[in-house]
Protein backbone atom coordinates (compact mmCIF):
# COMPACT_ATOMS: atom_id res chain seq x y z
CA UNK A 1 0.00 0.00 0.00
CA UNK A 2 1.38 3.46 -0.65
CA UNK A 3 1.77 6.00 2.21
CA UNK A 4 1.45 9.98 2.94
CA UNK A 5 4.85 10.49 1.75
CA UNK A 6 4.80 8.47 -1.48
CA UNK A 7 4.28 10.14 -4.72
CA UNK A 8 0.40 10.15 -6.28
CA UNK A 9 2.79 9.69 -9.86
CA UNK A 10 6.45 8.13 -10.40
CA UNK A 11 8.42 8.73 -13.12
CA UNK A 12 11.58 7.60 -15.18
CA UNK A 13 13.16 7.28 -17.84
CA UNK A 14 14.23 3.80 -19.27
CA UNK A 15 16.41 4.44 -22.13
CA UNK A 16 14.04 5.90 -24.94
CA UNK A 17 10.97 5.51 -22.95
CA UNK A 18 9.31 7.46 -20.19
CA UNK A 19 7.74 5.72 -17.65
CA UNK A 20 4.59 6.97 -15.70
CA UNK A 21 2.94 5.43 -12.68
CA UNK A 22 -0.39 6.39 -11.37
CA UNK A 23 1.01 5.30 -7.66
CA UNK A 24 -2.48 4.99 -5.51
CA UNK A 25 -2.87 1.60 -6.05
CA UNK A 26 -5.08 1.21 -2.78
CA UNK A 27 -7.40 3.62 -3.91
CA UNK A 28 -7.19 1.96 -7.76
CA UNK A 29 -4.96 4.87 -8.32
CA UNK A 30 -7.86 7.45 -7.81
CA UNK A 31 -7.35 11.04 -9.28
CA UNK A 32 -6.59 13.79 -6.72
CA UNK A 33 -5.53 17.72 -6.51
CA UNK A 34 -2.15 16.27 -6.44
CA UNK A 35 -1.90 13.24 -8.93
CA UNK A 36 -3.26 15.71 -11.90
CA UNK A 37 -0.48 18.00 -10.87
CA UNK A 38 2.29 15.75 -10.22
CA UNK A 39 0.73 13.90 -14.03
CA UNK A 40 1.33 17.52 -15.85
CA UNK A 41 4.75 17.82 -13.92
CA UNK A 42 5.56 13.87 -15.41
CA UNK A 43 4.71 14.36 -18.84
CA UNK A 44 6.47 17.71 -19.40
CA UNK A 45 9.90 16.66 -17.67
CA UNK A 46 10.12 13.14 -19.78
CA UNK A 47 9.03 14.54 -22.98
CA UNK A 48 12.44 16.73 -22.80
CA UNK A 49 14.03 12.95 -23.27
CA UNK A 50 11.81 10.65 -24.26
CA UNK A 51 11.11 8.95 -28.05
CA UNK A 52 7.75 7.33 -26.24
CA UNK A 53 5.75 8.17 -22.94
CA UNK A 54 4.12 5.31 -21.05
CA UNK A 55 1.44 5.51 -18.44
CA UNK A 56 0.12 3.00 -16.80
CA UNK A 57 -1.06 2.39 -13.40
CA UNK A 58 -0.05 -0.18 -10.12
CA UNK A 59 -1.75 -2.77 -8.91
CA UNK A 60 -3.33 -3.97 -11.73
CA UNK A 61 -5.73 -1.05 -12.38
CA UNK A 62 -5.84 2.15 -14.49
CA UNK A 63 -7.91 4.56 -12.66
CA UNK A 64 -10.95 4.77 -11.39
CA UNK A 65 -11.69 8.40 -11.65
CA UNK A 66 -11.56 11.13 -9.10
CA UNK A 67 -11.32 10.04 -5.36
CA UNK A 68 -14.31 10.76 -4.00
CA UNK A 69 -13.30 10.83 -0.70
CA UNK A 70 -11.24 13.91 -1.45
CA UNK A 71 -14.14 15.29 -3.88
CA UNK A 72 -16.31 15.10 -0.20
CA UNK A 73 -13.59 17.34 1.87
CA UNK A 74 -13.62 19.42 -1.10
CA UNK A 75 -17.33 20.08 -1.84
CA UNK A 76 -17.11 21.58 2.15
CA UNK A 77 -15.04 24.30 1.07
CA UNK A 78 -17.26 25.74 -1.88
CA UNK A 79 -16.61 25.89 -5.53
CA UNK A 80 -13.27 27.59 -5.09
CA UNK A 81 -11.76 24.02 -3.49
CA UNK A 82 -13.45 22.32 -6.05
CA UNK A 83 -11.79 24.19 -9.12
CA UNK A 84 -8.27 22.85 -9.00
CA UNK A 85 -8.98 19.31 -8.99
CA UNK A 86 -10.44 19.24 -12.86
CA UNK A 87 -7.97 21.89 -13.52
CA UNK A 88 -5.11 20.17 -12.75
CA UNK A 89 -6.62 17.31 -14.04
CA UNK A 90 -7.67 18.85 -17.25
CA UNK A 91 -4.13 20.15 -17.71
CA UNK A 92 -2.11 17.14 -17.90
CA UNK A 93 -5.10 15.47 -20.55
CA UNK A 94 -4.50 18.64 -22.56
CA UNK A 95 -0.56 18.17 -22.06
CA UNK A 96 -0.26 15.17 -24.03
CA UNK A 97 -1.69 16.83 -27.34
CA UNK A 98 1.25 19.37 -26.77
CA UNK A 99 4.10 17.45 -26.50
CA UNK A 100 6.12 16.52 -29.63
CA UNK A 101 6.15 12.77 -28.35
CA UNK A 102 3.24 10.59 -28.37
CA UNK A 103 1.99 8.91 -25.28
CA UNK A 104 0.28 5.48 -25.19
CA UNK A 105 -1.74 4.73 -22.14
CA UNK A 106 -1.60 1.18 -21.00
CA UNK A 107 -4.95 0.10 -19.49
CA UNK A 108 -5.85 -3.09 -17.63
CA UNK A 109 -8.43 -3.57 -14.53
CA UNK A 110 -10.67 -0.29 -14.09
CA UNK A 111 -10.89 2.51 -15.90
CA UNK A 112 -13.51 4.37 -14.83
CA UNK A 113 -14.67 8.32 -15.29
CA UNK A 114 -11.59 10.61 -15.19
CA UNK A 115 -9.37 6.93 -15.90
CA UNK A 116 -11.27 6.82 -19.18
CA UNK A 117 -11.16 10.04 -20.02
CA UNK A 118 -7.48 10.19 -19.78
CA UNK A 119 -7.58 6.84 -22.08
CA UNK A 120 -8.82 9.19 -24.62
CA UNK A 121 -6.42 12.31 -24.26
CA UNK A 122 -3.81 9.62 -25.17
CA UNK A 123 -2.43 9.46 -28.41
CA UNK A 124 -2.57 6.08 -28.53
CA UNK A 125 -4.29 3.28 -26.43
CA UNK A 126 -3.05 -0.29 -25.21
CA UNK A 127 -5.88 -2.09 -23.82
CA UNK A 128 -6.35 -5.53 -22.10
CA UNK A 129 -9.44 -7.61 -23.09
CA UNK A 130 -10.98 -8.24 -19.98
CA UNK A 131 -10.43 -4.47 -18.76
CA UNK A 132 -13.81 -2.62 -17.55
CA UNK A 133 -13.70 0.64 -19.00
CA UNK A 134 -16.86 3.64 -18.81
CA UNK A 135 -17.43 6.97 -18.57
CA UNK A 136 -20.00 6.11 -15.57
CA UNK A 137 -20.56 9.63 -14.17
CA UNK A 138 -24.31 9.64 -15.02
CA UNK A 139 -24.39 6.46 -12.46
CA UNK A 140 -23.45 8.91 -9.80
CA UNK A 141 -25.05 11.63 -10.50
CA UNK A 142 -21.96 13.19 -12.07
CA UNK A 143 -21.19 14.75 -15.10
CA UNK A 144 -17.80 14.42 -16.76
CA UNK A 145 -15.07 16.81 -16.01
CA UNK A 146 -11.85 15.49 -17.71
CA UNK A 147 -12.83 16.04 -21.29
CA UNK A 148 -14.94 13.43 -21.69
CA UNK A 149 -18.39 15.44 -22.82
CA UNK A 150 -16.09 16.41 -25.49
CA UNK A 151 -13.47 14.16 -26.64
CA UNK A 152 -15.87 11.09 -26.80
CA UNK A 153 -17.89 12.53 -29.18
CA UNK A 154 -14.96 13.54 -31.38
CA UNK A 155 -13.20 9.58 -31.39
CA UNK A 156 -16.60 7.83 -31.72
CA UNK A 157 -18.96 9.87 -32.77
CA UNK A 158 -22.26 11.68 -31.14
CA UNK A 159 -24.53 8.60 -30.47
CA UNK A 160 -22.07 6.23 -29.33
CA UNK A 161 -20.85 9.00 -26.60
CA UNK A 162 -24.16 9.88 -25.57
CA UNK A 163 -25.49 6.72 -25.67
CA UNK A 164 -22.66 5.50 -23.31
CA UNK A 165 -22.41 8.73 -20.95
CA UNK A 166 -25.69 8.52 -20.52
CA UNK A 167 -26.25 5.23 -19.44
CA UNK A 168 -23.32 4.32 -17.68
CA UNK A 169 -22.84 1.07 -19.33
CA UNK A 170 -19.54 -0.54 -19.01
CA UNK A 171 -17.37 -1.60 -21.98
CA UNK A 172 -14.62 -4.25 -22.20
CA UNK A 173 -11.40 -3.23 -23.57
CA UNK A 174 -12.14 -5.39 -26.55
CA UNK A 175 -15.20 -3.48 -27.29
CA UNK A 176 -13.17 -0.52 -26.92
CA UNK A 177 -10.42 -1.29 -29.71
CA UNK A 178 -13.61 -2.14 -31.92
CA UNK A 179 -14.87 1.82 -30.95
CA UNK A 180 -11.74 3.08 -32.03
CA UNK A 181 -11.33 4.17 -28.77
CA UNK A 182 -8.56 1.93 -28.25
CA UNK A 183 -5.58 0.93 -30.57
CA UNK A 184 -5.23 -2.50 -29.99
CA UNK A 185 -6.37 -4.75 -27.31
CA UNK A 186 -4.75 -8.12 -25.90
CA UNK A 187 -5.79 -11.19 -24.19
CA UNK A 188 -4.69 -11.17 -20.90
CA UNK A 189 -1.59 -14.19 -21.68
CA UNK A 190 -0.67 -11.86 -24.27
CA UNK A 191 -0.96 -8.49 -22.70
CA UNK A 192 2.53 -7.63 -20.91
CA UNK A 193 4.58 -9.19 -23.82
CA UNK A 194 2.37 -7.46 -26.52
CA UNK A 195 2.52 -4.04 -24.78
CA UNK A 196 6.57 -4.66 -24.20
CA UNK A 197 6.64 -5.26 -28.19
CA UNK A 198 4.91 -2.48 -29.17
CA UNK A 199 6.12 0.18 -26.99
CA UNK A 200 9.72 -0.74 -27.65
CA UNK A 201 9.16 -0.42 -31.56
CA UNK A 202 8.07 3.09 -31.03
CA UNK A 203 10.92 3.66 -28.97
CA UNK A 204 13.27 2.93 -31.70
CA UNK A 205 12.27 5.21 -33.86
CA UNK A 206 13.64 8.77 -35.03
CA UNK A 207 12.19 11.34 -31.97
CA UNK A 208 12.17 13.85 -34.52
CA UNK A 209 9.98 12.39 -37.13
CA UNK A 210 7.73 11.07 -34.21
CA UNK A 211 7.03 14.11 -33.14
CA UNK A 212 6.50 15.55 -36.72
CA UNK A 213 4.19 12.85 -37.74
CA UNK A 214 1.85 13.45 -34.07
CA UNK A 215 2.05 16.83 -34.70
CA UNK A 216 1.12 16.46 -38.17
CA UNK A 217 -1.83 14.26 -37.81
CA UNK A 218 -3.49 16.35 -35.09
CA UNK A 219 -3.08 19.53 -36.96
CA UNK A 220 -4.51 17.94 -39.49
CA UNK A 221 -7.61 16.91 -37.78
CA UNK A 222 -8.17 20.50 -36.72
CA UNK A 223 -8.52 22.18 -39.80
CA UNK A 224 -9.71 20.78 -43.54
CA UNK A 225 -8.31 18.14 -45.70
CA UNK A 226 -6.45 20.75 -48.24
CA UNK A 227 -5.19 22.80 -45.41
CA UNK A 228 -3.92 19.68 -44.09
CA UNK A 229 -2.45 18.36 -47.25
CA UNK A 230 -0.73 21.71 -47.42
CA UNK A 231 0.55 21.45 -43.95
CA UNK A 232 2.21 18.17 -44.81
CA UNK A 233 3.89 19.34 -47.71
CA UNK A 234 5.65 21.94 -45.97
CA UNK A 235 6.48 19.40 -43.11
CA UNK A 236 7.90 16.85 -45.14
CA UNK A 237 10.12 18.85 -47.27
CA UNK A 238 11.31 20.79 -44.50
CA UNK A 239 12.03 17.47 -43.09
CA UNK A 240 13.60 15.67 -45.41
CA UNK A 241 16.07 18.55 -45.78
CA UNK A 242 17.20 17.60 -42.69
CA UNK A 243 20.05 15.71 -40.86
CA UNK A 244 17.36 12.94 -39.09
CA UNK A 245 15.88 12.30 -41.88
CA UNK A 246 19.37 12.00 -43.97
CA UNK A 247 20.13 9.27 -41.49
CA UNK A 248 17.48 7.18 -42.35
CA UNK A 249 17.48 7.63 -45.93
CA UNK A 250 21.46 6.73 -46.18
CA UNK A 251 20.70 3.78 -43.90
CA UNK A 252 17.64 2.28 -46.10
CA UNK A 253 20.11 3.09 -49.23
CA UNK A 254 22.98 0.78 -47.62
CA UNK A 255 20.83 -2.05 -47.40
CA UNK A 256 20.04 -1.94 -43.70
CA UNK A 257 16.61 -2.66 -43.86
CA UNK A 258 13.27 -0.73 -44.27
Amino acid sequence: MTTKDEPAVVARLDGAIGRIVLNRPDAMNAITVELGRQLEEALRELAESAAVIVIRGAGGNFSVGGDFHELERLRTDGPAALKPLFENFGRACTTIAELAVPVVTVVEGYAMAGGFELMQASDIALVRADAKLADNHANFGQVPGGGGSQRLARLVGRQRALGHILSGERLSGAQAAEWGLAYRSFAPEEFEEGVTAFVARIAGKDRIALGKIKKLVDDGLRGSLAEGLALELRTVVDHVAGASAGAGIATFTQGEGA
